[in-house]
C-alpha cells in the first residue's frame, strides 16, 4: 500500500490512477487497453451489480445471455448503429492456429481456416439480439418483452484509463420490445429513472437527467435519455443513457407483431446501459488525498475491527468482544471485517482501510476493555471518539445512514456551486477555463454551432436537462433565437 498519493490538487488525473492501483481496485493487464479487476474493485462493483439487478427485476425485466460474436452482415443491418461503432470493432477472421514451420515453437494463423463470414467482437448487442428476437415476437401476446444481459463489451479505445476508458468493459446492456410507440418510450424514460435512482441512493451521486442533442445520441436511437455527473474536477461524467430506438431496430431486422386488430406492425424498441465506467464516477465523487471514500450502501465492508494488543491473552479477550459486535453488527445488516491479521501493526491496518475508503473503524485495545468502550473512527471526516460499548450496535447504524446522506450532500453543494449561467461566448470561455463545471447557456439548437463550440472549447452538451425551464433567448455562440438552456461542460 505503501506511498502517499498524489494530490489531487497537484495532478488530479495522476492522483486517480495511483488510487485505482493503490487501493487495490484495478491494475492494467498484458493486453493493451485491458484491466484486470482485482478482487477488492470487483466486490464494489458486485455491490451495484446486485442493486441493480434487483431493481430491473422489480421493473419486470429478466436476465439472459447472448453471444459475443456478431457476424459481420447482422452487425451491418441498422447502418447507423453499424457506422456508429465501426472504428472501435475487433474482428475476428480466422479461427484456428498452425505450428509456423520457420520458427520453432511458434504458432500462425492458418490461411486456411480462414471464417467464411468475419464475427465483430460484440461493441453492443443490438444486432445479435434483435436477430434472435424476430424469432421470439409473432403476436402482442409476445409483448412486452422485458431483457436484460450482463457481459462484457469490447471497443477498441485507444487512449484508455482504468474504469474510464477500456478495451473491454463489464457492463448491463437491456434490450426492449414493445407493441406501442408511447410504451416504449415510457419504458426508456422509467430505466433512465432507474439508474438516477441508483447514482443519488446508492452510490451518492447528484446526477441531472437530460436528454442527449442529436449528435451525442447513442447511434441508431431517436432519443437518448441521460444522466450526467459532475466529477471534483469540474468535469461531466456520463453516468447512464437509455434510448427510444423507435422502430429501425425491428426494420433492420423485419421483427414484426400481429397487433390486436389482426394487422401486422414493427414492434417498438428500446435499448440501455451502464458500465464498470461507474467505478470511475464513485472514486471521482468522493474520494480525498488520502484514498478512497465509499459510500456505506456500496462500501464491501461498511465497518472494520482493529485489535490492538501485546499479548496472546489480550488479544483472545479483544476477539470475544469483536466477535460478539460482529454477530450483533450482521444481525443488523452491516457487512463487518475483524482484521485480525499478526502480519501487520495497527497503524498499517488503519492506512490501508482509510486508503480503501471503509466507512466505519472500530479499535479495541486492553484499555477499551477494562473501560467497556471502544474507538470509533469515520472515514468521511476524519473525527474519531471513545465510545460506550453499550449501544453501539445502533450507533453504528445510524452513523452509516449519516455517512450516506453526508455524503450525498457535500457531492450535491459542490455540483450545484458549479453550474453557472452564462450569456455570452466571453464569460462561457471564461467559466469553462477559470471555474470548469456545468455552463447552462442558450443553443441555437444546430450541429454545426455544437461542432464549432467543441472545436474551440473542447465543451460538448452534456444534455437538455428534462427539468429545463423554457426561457427566450440568444444563442452564446451565434446570437440566433433560443428557447431554453443546455449544460455544456468539458467530460470523461
Amino acid at each position: 500500500m505503501g506511498k502517499n498519493l498524489t494530490s489531487r490538487e497537484q495532478d488530479y488525473s495522476k492522483w486517480y490512477n495511483e488510487l485505482v492501483v493503490k487501493a487495490d481496485l484495478a491494475e492494467n493487464s498484458a493486453v493493451r487497453g485491458c484491466m484486470v479487476i482485482k478482487p477488492y474493485g470487483y466486490a464494489i462493483w458486485e455491490k451495484m451489480q446486485a442493486e441493480l439487478d434487483r431493481m430491473f427485476k422489480e421493473t419486470g425485466h429478466q436476465n439472459a445471455y447472448f453471444p459475443i460474436f456478431v457476424p459481420k452482415s447482422l452487425f451491418e443491418a441498422e447502418e447507423k448503429n453499424a457506422e456508429g461503432f465501426a472504428k472501435e470493432c475487433a474482428v475476428v477472421t480466422h479461427y484456428r492456429l498452425q505450428n509456423d514451420p520457420e520458427n520453432e515453437g511458434k504458432l500462425r494463423v492458418d490461411p486456411e481456416a480462414k471464417l467464411e463470414e468475419e464475427l465483430i467482437v460484440r461493441p453492443t448487442s443490438e444486432a445479435i439480439i434483435w436477430n434472435t428476437y424476430k424469432g421470439w415476437i409473432q403476436s402482442y401476446r409476445d409483448l412486452p418483452l422485458l431483457i436484460n444481459q450482463w457481459a462484457n463489451v469490447v471497443r477498441w479505445e485507444m487512449r484508455t484509463r482504468l474504469f474510464l476508458r477500456t478495451a473491454e468493459f463489464l457492463w448491463q446492456e437491456g434490450h426492449t420490445a414493445h407493441a406501442t410507440k408511447d410504451e416504449a418510450y415510457k419504458e426508456a424514460e422509467q430505466m433512465n429513472n432507474v439508474y438516477a435512482d441508483f447514482a443519488e441512493n446508492f452510490m451518492a451521486i447528484p446526477v441531472i437527467k437530460g436528454l442527449k442533442t442529436e449528435s451525442e445520441r447513442f447511434a441508431g436511437a431517436e432519443e437518448t435519455f441521460c444522466i450526467e455527473a459532475l466529477m471534483q474536477d469540474g468535469k461531466a461524467l456520463q453516468a447512464g443513457t437509455s434510448h427510444f430506438l423507435g422502430q429501425n431496430f425491428a426494420k433492420a431486422f423485419d421483427v414484426k407483431f400481429t397487433n390486436k386488430e389482426g394487422k401486422k406492425d414493427y414492434v417498438w424498441a428500446t435499448s440501455w446501459g451502464v458500465s464498470t465506467r461507474l467505478m470511475g464516477a464513485l472514486i471521482m465523487t468522493h474520494s480525498d488525498d488520502k484514498g478512497l471514500v465509499l459510500p456505506p450502501n456500496l462500501a464491501p465492508n461498511q465497518v472494520v475491527i482493529v485489535p490492538i494488543y501485546k499479548t496472546d491473552e489480550q488479544f483472545e479477550a479483544i476477539s470475544g468482544l469483536a466477535n460478539d459486535l460482529m454477530k450483533q453488527l450482521r444481525q443488523k445488516g452491516v457487512s463487518v471485517k475483524y482484521d485480525k491479521r499478526d502480519t501487520h501493526r495497527p497503524g498499517a491496518k488503519f492506512a490501508q482501510h482509510e486508503l480503501q475508503g471503509v466507512p466505519l473503524r472500530i479499535a479495541i485495545g486492553p484499555k477499551d476493555l477494562e473501560n467497556n468502550t471502544v474507538e470509533l473512527a469515520r472515514r468521511d471526516t476524519f473525527t474519531k471518539a471513545l465510545t460506550p460499548v453499550e449501544g453501539l450496535v445502533d450507533k453504528v447504524v445510524n452513523l452509516l445512514e449519516e455517512i450516506q446522506t453526508s455524503l450525498h450532500q457535500k457531492a450535491l453543494s459542490f455540483r450545484d456551486d458549479h453550474i453557472t449561467e452564462v450569456n455570452s461566448w466571453e464569460e462561457f470561455k471564461d467559466t469553462l477555463t477559470t471555474k470548469t463545471g456545468f455552463v447552462s447557456a442558450h443553443w441555437d439548437g444546430t450541429i454545426e454551432t455544437e461542432e464549432k463550440i467543441k472545436e474551440q472549447t473542447k465543451a460538448t452538451i452534456r444534455c437538455i436537462p428534462l427539468e429545463n425551464k423554457i426561457e427566450s433567448g440568444v444563442c452564446v455562440f451565434t446570437g440566433k433565437p433560443s428557447n431554453q438552456r443546455v449544460l455544456f461542460a468539458k467530460a470523461y
